[in-house]
């Protein structure tokens, strides 16, 4: 009875031990990373002359924008457009009520006829002896003043209008008919244009960019509102001063826009070449991993079953090779496949 306890209690242990071992050997073996090879291929760093590419974002615009606003102020009678509605030049967009303008029109004439009696009395008076000359020409200068009082009433009353003084379109309704404003403040936010030939691209570049940038440069800019189509581009204008907010230097840009009507405010990309070049580094866009604007990563080689990850600064694209601005110096060749299975624990088998 006792052997049998004792055999009992022998296979116990060693099954615990065979157990014991087991989980052992499976903690050991679990490094988080898989042991599995990896088949790769990796492509040469070329070296070519990679054109001088300058990109930059902004928002469509026209290339004259004005707020159109009465001399006077007073009391708005009629608006005559609306908000995306287009204009002919000379078209009559607003009007103040004249009532008050008329009256002080009205005041002003019957005041320089009253002068001009006055003066016809003095002018008698004077030669009668009885008026002095200085009462004259006091009256004279009366007439003068009253006169051009009547001329500058009937000057402000010419501005209780508000014409288009070229064809355009109104972005934004500032005031309302029945609304009291004052001299000056802006009623329509409106848009010069003729056709489709002023619609302008704002960009904001470096100051190294803007210097890089001559007038009549051609560019081609892509709309996201027309993802299918490209447009033709030329500068037109760079600003002389930084913007204050961004820092940034403005360059304008002439569109052709070919029938297609955007709208202001559009966010645009423009590309512009220069005729300079510089020898880079280039490889498969297919090496890149983890690509956010002007940075990405890739994996080289790091012996013959290793791989390391790098940095790297991005140039430019140019059919679908990527030009490479540093990151890549003194490396021959990069991982073009299986990168998203890759990291720096795995082991790979290059496939030539």
């Amino acid at each position: 009875m006792t052997q049998k306890i004792f055999n009992h209690l022998a296979f116990l242990m060693a099954t615990t031990i065979v157990i014991s071992c087991g989980k052992k050997k499976h903690s050991e073996s679990g490094n988080g990373f898989s042991a599995e090879t990896i088949a790769v291929k990796t492509a040469p760093v070329k070296s070519n002359d990679a054109p001088a590419v300058i990109t930059a974002t902004g928002l469509i615009t026209t290339a004259n924008e004005a707020r159109y606003a009465f001399k006077i102020g007073g009391v708005v009678e009629k608006i005559y457009v609306s908000e995306g509605q287009f204009f002919k030049r000379g078209q009559l967009l607003a009007t103040l009520k004249l009532t008050e303008i008329n009256a002080q029109l009205s005041q002003a004439s019957l005041a320089y006829e009253k002068t001009k009696r006055d003066y016809g009395r003095a002018e008698n008076l004077y030669k009668d002896s009885v008026a002095t000359l200085e009462q004259l020409q006091n009256a004279k200068t009366g007439v003068d003043i009253a006169a051009k009082t009547v001329d500058a009433v009937a000057f402000n009353k010419k501005f209780a209008y508000i014409y288009a003084e070229a064809d355009g379109f109104v972005t934004k309704k500032i005031a309302n008919e029945g609304e009291v404003v004052a001299a000056g403040s802006p009623v329509l936010a409106i848009n010069e244009t003729s056709g489709n030939n002023d619609w302008t691209l704002k960009l904001g570049v470096t100051d190294k960019e803007w210097a890089a940038i001559p007038i009549g440069r051609m560019a081609s800019v892509t709309i996201d509102a027309f993802p299918d189509k490209t447009f033709n581009a030329t500068v037109f204008r760079k600003s002389q001063a930084a913007d204050q907010n961004s820092g940034s230097f403005e360059v304008e840009l002439k569109l052709a826009m070919n029938g297609t009507k955007p709208a202001i405010g559009m966010f645009s990309k423009a590309t512009i070449r220069n005729d300079a070049q510089k020898s880079l580094p280039s490889i498969p866009y297919d090496a890149l991993i983890e690509a956010d604007g002007n940075t990405a990563f890739v994996f080289i080689p790091n012996g013959s079953s290793k791989v390391k990850r790098i940095p790297v600064a991005i140039e430019s694209f140019d059919n679908g090779q990527v030009f490479i601005k540093s990151g890549l110096e003194n490396i021959t060749e990069v991982i073009v496949s299986n990168s998203a299975f890759l990291n720096e624990k795995s082991i790979i088998n290059i496939i030539k």
